[in-house]
């Protein structure tokens, strides 16, 4: 059953998979000098050049874990859903035993004969609400978990390198006191200036689905208490990801490479745009005309 399954999971990952884990990642950080490969709390930083593809993935399939993608298309966001999962087909955890979370208010547009589960909701609904009502639900059906954007493509590998208890990706900023942190203190994301390791993005993040399970209802209890105070932070949900972040480490994290943006010139620390988000118009897109 799951539950057994699930404790295997556990047991093949501490007696044989940790170990080697991390031996893999730091016999391979010397492979890359123009880019930080390890984080200021010594975990990986995971570029192209920094693993063996061929065997993290063999070695993730031999725990044969769950993943769960989930990802919302309401309102006019269902025409991203054919080129996300085609392309995801292609590239992401191909192998893998991965299931698609389709949050959606017009189950008609969902793209059919995939491994697909359909959750049709309210357009207007916060994911927060949406996600927590049905966590339960999917804790039973999946080992880790994925959150990502469905206005985005896979255009290359996306494999197991990207697994971890606990696993982010961050976006270039210059400096520290640039991240786009909520520095309200009367909101609970505030982040003082001088603090703060990477800005993180709410477009692609995941994990192993206890922690995901937690830092989804942090998110939602600090939301709603901001609420309670006549304020919402400045990026909503990610303000109180980078917020949570900040006191409780990622056990890896994902270069830029893990989510680029279309709109922007690709620099050359990146070797392989992996997955991107599409240059659309907001204010067609979305029903508060882009804002």
């Amino acid at each position: 059953g799951d539950k057994k399954q699930s404790n295997d999971f556990h047991i093949l990952w501490e007696h044989e998979c940790s170990p080697n884990m991390v031996r893999l990642f730091l016999g391979c950080f010397f492979r890359r000098t123009d880019v930080n490969t390890v984080t200021n709390w010594n975990v990986p930083l995971v570029w192209e050049g920094t693993f063996d593809p061929a065997l993290i993935d063999d070695m993730y399939k031999k725990m044969d874990p769950r993943v769960a993608v989930v990802v919302f298309a309401v309102g006019k966001y269902t025409r991203f859903l054919k080129n996300f999962l085609d392309s995801g087909e292609k590239h992401f955890l191909i192998d893998f035993r991965v299931t698609y979370y389709i949050f959606t208010d017009n189950e008609k547009d969902v793209p059919k004969g995939r491994n697909i589960t359909i959750i049709t909701v309210p357009s207007a609904m916060r994911w927060q609400d949406v996600v927590l009502g049905r966590m339960k639900w999917i804790r039973d059906e999946a080992d880790y978990l994925f959150m990502m954007d469905v206005d985005s493509v896979f255009h290359n590998r996306f494999g197991a390198e990207s697994l971890m208890f606990f696993f982010f990706l961050f976006w270039f900023f210059s400096y520290r006191d640039r991240f786009p942190y909520e520095r309200r203190p009367e909101s609970k994301a505030y982040i003082p200036a001088g603090e703060g390791d990477y800005y993180y993005t709410a477009a692609v993040w995941g994990g192993y689905m206890e922690d995901m399970y937690r830092l989804v209802r942090y998110c939602y209890e600090q939301s709603e208490e901001d609420a309670k105070n006549k304020i919402e932070a400045v990026w909503q949900e990610e303000s109180h990801l980078n917020r949570y972040l900040l006191y409780n480490k990622p056990t890896k994290v994902l270069s830029p490479e893990y989510l680029w943006s279309d709109y922007d010139q690709v620099p050359s620390d990146i070797k392989v745009v992996r997955i991107s988000q599409l240059v659309k118009n907001y204010a067609e897109v979305r029903p508060n005309g882009g804002n």
